[in-house]
Order: C-alpha cells, then structure tokens, then sequence
C-alpha cells in the first residue's frame, strides 16, 4: 500500500470542480484525508483565483497506472487534454508524493511545487508536518514554518463538500 498526496486545484467553476473531484477521489479511493481549502492568486498567469487543497490517499495502484489514473479522471472533469500548462482550468490534479519515491517519470517525484509554492506547501505541511521531504530531508511543518509567506497569498475558505463520515478533514 502506497501513500500518495495530491494537490487539487481549479479556476473555474472552482466549488463544483473541487467538490467533484472529491467525491471522485472518495469514489477510486475509499477513505482520503484532506487538507483545508485555500483561495489564492493565479501562479505564471494572469487569471480568475484559485482553490487549491491537498488530499492524502492509500492506494495499492502502482505509480504509471496512478499517473494515468490521475490524469482521466482531470479529462473527466473537464480538463482539456490540451491545455496549456498556465491557464484555466476546471481541475488540476498533480501528484507530489508516492511513498518516498525519487524519480523523474512517469512523473517528478517528489514535484518540485512543494518547495516553492505556498498553495501546495501549506495545505501539504498540515497533512504530513512530521513527514520528511525525500530528497532535502526537512520536515513539511519545518519548510512550511521557514517560508517566505509575504512571497503568495493565501485564504482559508470553508469547504462545501459533504463529506463522508470516514473522511478525516482538518
């Protein structure tokens, strides 16, 4: 059993994608553990803001089979296959960890946004604050604790999804 984090975004229709996506990800997953929401400023480009919010999963998928898992289930919540990397989008899923793997495909691992993007630090500090990065080997709680945090703004905002009773929320 592997333990994944994923980073959730969306600019459009940001409730109803995020909402959904969870329920998908409750649906493939079974019980998932889930970070608060934020709203934040678009990142490379100018565009409506964000919700982003990270989610921890166990999976028994192995980890080409979950990056294109991962990527179907964007495409069946509207994500163009040809989207741009900075632009729009009704969901964005990126996978940061999995387990303590190292590697560059079928996907970077461990994503190099977690050291330098508020929006997927933040959310990831509270679900794993004791874990430790795999390749700096500082703890999330301590990165977070240690990031310039007048460099992006963030706001927790409530989230709307109906959450099942097995799904743990901070």
């Amino acid at each position: 059993m592997a333990t994944i984090y994923l980073s959730l975004g969306s600019n459009v229709d940001r409730e109803a994608s995020i909402n959904a996506c969870l329920t998908s990800l409750h649906k493939a997953f079974g019980s998932i553990e889930l970070s608060s929401l934020f709203d934040s400023s678009s990142v490379g480009f100018e565009g409506t803001d964000f919700y982003n919010m990270v989610v921890k999963v166990e999976t028994t998928m192995a980890l080409e089979a979950l990056v294109v898992f991962l990527r179907e289930m964007e495409y069946a919540h509207g994500r163009e296959p040809d989207a741009k990397k900075f632009s729009p989008r009704t969901i964005d899923i990126d996978l940061l960890l999995y387990d303590d793997v190292i590697c560059d495909s079928p996907a970077q691992l461990p994503r190099d946004e977690i050291t330098f993007n508020a929006f997927v630090l933040w959310p990831l500090s509270e679900l794993a604050a004791e874990q430790k990065h795999p390749v700096n080997g500082k703890t999330y709680g301590d990165m977070w604790a240690a990031f310039d945090k007048s460099s992006q703004q963030l706001t927790k905002i409530p989230l709307t999804w109906t959450v099942p009773k097995e799904v743990k929320h901070l």
